[in-house]
């Protein structure tokens, strides 16, 4: 048996124990309500942007019915692909007609590919995030790493010279920048395979898995397929990367040597920390603003992507939504849109768990 001045430290262990749970239990409540509060928040912001969208793909010029039907068509059947199409009913009737089939989870069928919106999306989805998210990690390596070395070596030539490039990054369109490195870098110099695509043509692509090639061509060992994949990404992934990479350098610069100039760094200097502790210090901190600049890039290069892909025939999302304008295909439009708004509102979300998880200051 235990005396009485041992079992008194026993029960106030078991009363800090049964605190830190409840604590525990608290917070993990808590951020579960933030997050499905933000999931039912993203209903109504999806319904606005269909009802924009919608109305915003039938003010394109041309008319779909003459597209599908051709010049000759009767109009006999014109009228009734119009009816079919419930072109020939009010605004508001087209789009009731829509919200329905879009809450049955269906998002229409495309006239110009003859397939469900959804299917080709689904299709066409593996591309493009393969190309935005090697382009983001592309971008964070080296915006990361010139915006901290030119934190710490201010006024140097290479922090010159990165503020030239900064300026550079936000003038250069994307399409131009991938026009001038296919002229060089494949007319010129023939380094990099032609814009045909993500294969070489008389490859034949990896078993699929995720619909990446170049973890496709991992996971099944097609090393022919890997090495081509890695070279048709090389160039579309260094003109995204270039204007996204300068953002973040800015962002991370301005953001560490704010930090460094503080005074718990100024402190851990003089109390003879090495520098390599006080850059984890610094980049913690600074990783908040970086973060959401982040998600804004991840986002921004989803858009981004729509006339990259058509420079170097990529055949993603981007290409598949600029050809739906072009012909006019509002299911194809509405469908690419909502999925992309889709993507990033979901992204914003994950972003402001990460925030908490850096930074537990912030209270949800």
């Amino acid at each position: 048996m235990l005396a009485a001045g041992q079992a008194e430290p026993l029960r106030s262990l078991g009363g800090w124990v049964k605190v830190a749970n409840q604590t525990k239990w608290f917070v993990r409540s808590r951020l579960l309500t933030y997050i499905l509060r933000r999931l039912l928040a993203l209903i109504p912001q999806l319904l606005a942007i269909s009802v924009v969208t919608f109305v915003l793909a039938r003010l394109l010029p041309g008319d779909p019915v003459g597209m599908i039907l051709g010049p000759l068509a009767t109009p006999e059947s014109i009228a009734a692909l119009r009816t079919q199409m419930h072109l020939d009913q009010p605004i508001y009737l087209q789009y009731w007609y829509y919200l329905v089939d879009l809450l049955h989870g269906d998002l229409g069928r495309s006239w110009s590919t003859s397939e469900s919106v959804w299917s080709d999306l689904i299709v066409r989805v593996p591309a493009t995030l393969e190309l935005i998210t090697y382009s983001l990690l592309l971008a964070l390596v080296v915006g990361i790493s010139i915006g901290i070395v030119t934190a710490f070596r201010q006024g140097g030539w290479m922090d010159r010279m990165t503020r030239v490039y900064g300026l550079m990054a936000g003038a250069i369109p994307d399409f131009w920048l991938g026009l001038l490195l296919i002229f060089f870098f494949y007319f010129e110099l023939r380094i990099f395979p032609p814009p045909l695509g993500r294969l070489d043509p008389f490859l034949t692509p990896p078993a699929h898995i995720t619909g990446m090639y170049t973890i496709d061509s991992l996971l099944t060992g097609n090393w022919a397929c890997l090495a081509s994949s890695i070279s048709h990404l090389a160039l579309p992934v260094i003109t995204l990367a270039f204007a996204s990479a300068g953002s973040i350098m800015r962002m991370t610069r301005a953001t560490m040597i704010g930090i460094l100039d503080g005074d718990f760094i100024r402190h851990a200097r003089l109390s003879g920390l090495p520098e390599r502790v006080l850059l984890r210090y610094a980049l913690r901190n600074a990783l908040p603003p970086v973060v959401t600049l982040v998600a804004i890039i991840y986002g921004y290069l989803l858009g981004g992507a729509v006339l990259i892909e058509n420079v170097f025939g990529w055949g993603g999302l981007g290409q598949y939504a600029v050809q739906a304008m072009s012909n006019s295909d509002y299911a194809a439009i509405q469908g690419f849109v909502l999925v992309a708004a889709t993507f990033t509102l979901i992204l914003y979300l994950i972003v402001d768990l990460i925030y908490f998880a850096v930074d537990p200051r912030i209270n949800y």
